[in-house]
């Protein structure tokens, strides 16, 4: 405990160091909690119990609160940070030069303990003496000129050195001179400035932000964005994260952009998953069931059979996606053919059912042999006796019997393949995509790569409505493993 309350202190102080309050009261809960549990002889069961339901807690539990947070607001490219984050962004994207372009060049430094400098004007050779306050012009022998006349001392002035500049990087990008007309002289680097004049301003108490160089006036939009007052359509960038209740999920339905797409990927994943397992299961099983009658070499076939299984699968599936390569695949130089797997829906489909078959058959093949030899010899005995077939007593007494038994992996195993991200991701990328006629989803992408897609590829990154969908997801595949999980009553045999 003392290494871990040692651990969790580190971890506060650094928290702390951040700003970051949330994670400050998180490691302080944590800290607590622990030493009260192992401290205390009241809670022996937790004393087992709290490593794993804190790692629960931070590794599933928040995160599927977060996404569920998400999905609820608008949050994609160009709507990311606050609003208070957006509004200093468009302001500072109002700062235009003046129309005479003027520039400084420039001297900072510190004056008793505020961000100063010294500017002169190399057309007027006037100087000024400027603060974050104000900025004050210098009369001839109120400061120190080099040879060319700039302004380069002043009485207070301390001029920085090249490494407090270093230091002050931030300070320098974000300093305005404020001049009496409303315009700014904004620092371009450490010695010199331009002057800058504010297009657009904002008034706190109205929320109107307003173009004084074109008259357009814009307000909050309730989306994220301001909007133009006279056209709705016209919003200006960056917006902030915005809270838009159920819009995520109506989009699903209701954009037809955006509805075409996810409902033809949510039928392909779907059969996807479904005929891998019946696939899998099917073949697994009769390997199984060819592999328990006396033949030679048994152990070397099953020895081979496995083998997949212990190959990295991400190693497997790039191999696979060489050997369907249009020009250097092994498949096209077997047959003497020049078939574009990639390029082809259906045939792309196909080829991803197989190479999921590749990869599976291993796996259903061990699970099919434990489970046939797990069913008591004495039913089939008894069916013998009474005259039942081979093929009778497999399909009305060892299937359902296998059924049982192995409807939680079957269950487990839809769940997977309904989230097979590495598969399709490194086979086919979720291709072929007709990018000509506007899809954003392709042949093959199923909804864990389409949420990717949607949230992290191409220009517009829209993270709310990956959120959403992936909450489609989460709900989907947990419907249908408790439904499956009751109509097999596995919960009622383990209770």
């Amino acid at each position: 405990m003392a290494a871990v309350d040692a651990l969790l202190l580190a971890m506060f102080l650094a928290s702390v160091h951040k700003h970051a309050v949330d994670l400050e009261l998180i490691i302080a809960f944590v800290a607590l909690i622990s030493n009260y549990v192992y401290f205390s002889k009241r809670t022996m069961p937790f004393k087992f119990l709290l490593p794993g339901l804190i790692l629960l807690t931070l590794f599933v539990v928040v995160p599927v609160v977060y996404t569920v947070q998400m999905s609820f607001y608008h949050y994609q490219s160009g709507n990311i940070i606050s609003k208070d984050g957006a509004i200093t962004q468009l302001l500072n994207n109002g700062l235009t030069p003046d129309a005479a372009n003027t520039s400084y060049d420039m001297v900072l430094g510190d004056d008793a303990g505020q961000f100063s400098a010294l500017l002169t004007n190399p057309a007027t050779h006037i100087s000024y003496f400027a603060t974050e306050k104000a900025v004050t012009t210098l009369q001839p022998g109120q400061f120190t000129a080099d040879s060319k006349g700039d302004a380069v001392g002043y009485p207070g002035f301390k001029p920085y050195t090249p490494d407090q500049e270093a230091n002050l990087d931030s300070v320098i990008s974000n300093a305005r001179f404020p001049m009496p007309n409303g315009n700014f002289i904004q620092p371009q680097d450490t010695s010199s400035a331009s002057l800058l004049t504010q297009s657009i301003q904002y008034d706190a108490k109205t929320g109107v932000l307003k173009n004084t160089a074109t008259g357009k006036s814009y307000k909050d939009n309730g989306n994220g964005n301001f909007a133009n007052v006279n056209n709705p359509k016209d919003v200006l960038y960056p917006g902030w994260k915005a809270f838009s209740k159920f819009q995520n999920y109506a989009k699903l339905l209701s954009d037809p952009n955006i509805r075409g797409p996810f409902i033809g990927v949510f039928v392909w994943t779907f059969l996807f998953a479904a005929t891998t397992v019946i696939l899998m299961f099917g073949f697994g099983l009769l390997l199984a069931i060819a592999l328990e009658q006396n033949l030679r070499f048994k152990r070397f076939y099953r020895s081979i059979v496995i083998l997949p299984y212990a190959i990295p699968s991400f190693m497997s599936i790039l191999i696979w996606k060489g050997m369907f390569n249009t020009q250097f695949g092994a498949v096209n130089a077997l047959f003497h053919t020049h078939i574009d797997f990639f390029d082809s829906p259906w045939l792309a489909r196909l080829m991803v059912l197989v190479v999921n078959l590749w990869l599976g058959l291993p796996y259903f093949y061990l699970i099919s042999t434990g489970a046939l030899q797990a069913i008591p010899s004495d039913l089939e005995e008894a069916a013998e006796m009474d005259g039942a077939t081979a093929t009778q007593i497999l399909r009305r007494i060892k299937l359902p019997l296998l059924l049982q038994i192995l409807s939680p992996l079957l269950i487990s195993s839809f769940a997977f393949n309904f989230n097979n991200f590495n598969l399709i991701y490194l086979l086919t990328g979720g291709g072929p995509t007709d990018v000509l006629h506007g899809q954003t989803a392709g042949a093959t992408d199923i909804l864990i790569t389409y949420t990717y897609k949607t949230a992290f590829n191409g220009a517009q990154q829209n993270y709310g409505s990956a959120s959403a969908i992936s909450m489609l997801i989460f709900i989907i595949v947990a419907s249908l493993s408790l439904w499956s999980l009751r109509r097999s009553r596995v919960l009622d045999m383990v209770s």
